[in-house]
């Protein structure tokens, strides 16, 4: 159907109108706007674009008409007033000949914040504003609703097709990838991402783990925003900026006692990277006398990045192994799990061995995430710190993965009371919302670092957007936020639902789980859960890895309206701190259907 206007053609057939309308209330539902005022908005618009002319027109209009009324009655479970069009047109009936324009000014006059969002939403239809919707699309200005909208405007290829020719997903099996029809995220509300096609998924791995507010936070927003206005971006290489000193001061405050010095990177490996720096540096420039240190210990099975240099502390083949000759030597400490006795002499000897090399052991407090969520025993961690203490080797927490309330606490290290000496914090920094690293060291270890600038002291390290404003701001909107709506009291009640509501794949008296149970191990701190899946507990026997197993249980989930991510056959639950329980609860019953489903699938082909 073609409409001759007066800006130009529009083309726009009843499926289209249709995607555009159900575009439309998916995001006004999003958003909590009252379906009335909904469907009377967006029947105005679409009625404007196919004004009556002829009879099929008139079919459009009627069509719509009864689409609108069927979308209030299927969402207020009460029947649609046969009023609602009639009263709201005739308060200013549209001329057949207004073309979208004219349409977009009318809706914009309405004065609610619905007719706004309208005036934004529907202002590339306008047809001489077509042209460049492409290249205004953007912060503050304008912006297609959701879903299949090259299927309406024409403009682009499908946003698959762009996707699968030009972009190399960060580890994905890319070949697998193009022909599973990932979702393609267009936007977000709450704890939920939006696809493309308007689908709603649970955000269940907290955007790998660094969400922690949800998404689309007003506070946050509203920070980053208030920055833009100022300056988005200087440089913090001889220069600072008034974000970066409020949030490293925030920091310090918050962070365990002594560490009052933050250096800013962009992201966690390159947190780590500083870490490691620092230390080597240190030692060669410490009050006590220079000393030739170029050891670092790490745990067994340990990630803190894909640099050269963390993967050089990596332990997890899958991801490291290839790499081998571009790494530097390392002394690698066996990993404890669950409630085991620490081998506390094994350790010591292996520190005391290596003690005059050792610049610092490099630990992920509590929790080693990326390698399945092994959890350390109690006691650990303060046994650690006592033993580097003795032998004077620096102890340097990776809480990347732990911090910011995963573990119940703000840092993982109060659990034990610890404070190392070099903390790096990443992740849920900036609450999810933008790349920014901080490591935070001892006055001492600065200390090593100061004197005249010919004497060669100087820590020659940076990045490019080393201390952004704007990620700056965004990390203290969240830290607020931490305050105002007591996040980690939410989090030590999301542990136990998680605990509560998993209990099903451990307890015994579940008879009805027994399948699963045979098949997975359990482990969690906080709010950091690993399932584990294995072909027979009592032999741990892992599923074969063209299986895919861990896979196909994401996949399962993904079908269900939940967006996880397994590393290997380890399923990994981290739902957003302030998550709510029952969402949570939904969580962990998508998890357990799509267990029983893969599993049972499994059991049936092999008994077939």
């Amino acid at each position: 159907m073609t409409k001759q206007l007066k800006g130009g053609p529009v083309r726009l057939s009843v499926q289209q109108a249709e995607v555009l309308l159900e575009q439309f209330h998916t995001t006004a539902e999003h958003r909590g706007w009252r379906l009335h005022a909904v469907a009377v908005m967006a029947t105005h618009v679409h009625v404007v674009m196919s004004a009556p002319e002829s009879v099929e027109a008139e079919d459009i209009v009627r069509d719509l008409k009864s689409y609108g009324s069927r979308r209030l009655t299927q969402q207020s479970g009460k029947p649609a007033s046969g009023t609602w069009w009639t009263e709201s047109a005739s308060r200013r009936p549209l001329d057949q000949e207004s073309n979208v324009e004219s349409a977009v000014r009318y809706v914009a006059e309405q004065q609610s914040p619905l007719a706004l969002w309208v005036h934004q939403e529907f202002q590339w239809l306008v047809p001489e504003k077509r042209r460049d919707a492409l290249s205004e699309i953007g912060p503050g200005g304008l912006r297609p609703p959701l879903g299949r909208t090259e299927e309406v405007r024409g403009l682009t290829p499908p946003l698959r097709q762009l996707d699968n020719d030009h972009v190399w997903h960060p580890f994905t099996a890319m070949s697998a990838y193009r022909d599973e029809d990932a979702p393609i995220i267009v936007d977000a509300e709450g704890f939920f991402l939006i696809d493309s096609t308007g689908r709603r998924y649970l955000d269940g791995h907290s955007s790998l783990w660094c969400n922690i507010h949800g998404h689309r936070v007003p506070a946050i927003d509203t920070a980053i925003r208030a920055q833009l206005d100022r300056v988005a971006h200087t440089t913090l290489l001889g220069l600072s900026n008034q974000p970066a000193i409020e949030l490293a001061a925030e920091l310090v405050r918050r962070a365990p006692a002594g560490l009052n010095k933050v250096f800013y990177a962009d992201c966690g490996a390159a947190g780590v990277e500083v870490a490691l720096k620092v230390a080597f540096q240190y030692h060669r420039q410490k009050s006590t006398g220079p000393e030739e240190r170029n050891l670092f210990a790490c745990m067994g099975r340990a990630y803190h990045g894909d640099t050269v240099g963390t993967i050089s502390l990596g332990g997890i083949d899958r991801f490291h192994s290839l790499f081998c000759s571009l790494m530097f030597p390392a002394l690698r400490i066996p990993t404890p799990q669950g409630h085991e006795p620490i081998d506390v002499e094994t350790l010591e000897r292996l520190l005391a061995e290596h003690a005059d090399q050792l610049a610092g052991f490099v630990i992920e407090p509590l929790v080693q995430a990326a390698a399945g969520i092994l959890v350390h025993p109690p006691g650990y961690l303060k046994t650690v710190r006592e033993l580097t203490r003795k032998y004077g080797i620096l102890l340097i927490a990776d809480e990347i993965a732990v911090g910011f309330g995963r573990t119940g606490k703000l840092f993982a290290c109060e659990h034990e009371e610890v404070c190392p000496d070099i903390l790096i914090l990443s992740k849920g920094l900036t609450g999810g919302y933008l790349p920014l690293a901080a490591t935070l060291v001892t006055d001492e270890i600065e200390n090593a670092f100061l004197g005249d600038p010919w004497e060669g002291r100087t820590f020659q390290h940076g990045h490019t957007y080393t201390g952004n404003p704007l990620a700056c701001a965004a990390a203290l909107a969240s830290l607020q936020l931490f305050d105002e709506n007591r996040i980690l009291e939410n989090v030590q009640e999301l542990e136990l639902v998680l605990r509560r509501e998993l209990g099903v794949l451990t307890d015994l008296d579940y008879s009805h789980a027994a399948a699963i149970q045979q098949r997975v191990f359990v482990r969690q701190r906080g709010v950091m859960v690993g399932i584990e899946l294995v072909q027979d507990r009592s032999t741990r026997a892992p599923f074969a890895a063209s299986k895919r197993i861990g896979h196909q249980i994401t996949l399962a989930c993904r079908n269900r309206g939940v967006i996880l991510r397994n590393i290997g056959d380890t399923i990994v639950l981290m739902p957003a701190p302030a998550m709510p329980a029952e969402l949570v609860e939904q969580l962990c019953h998508v998890v357990i259907e799509s267990l029983q489903e893969v599993l049972g699938q499994l059991d049936q082909s092999v008994g077939g």
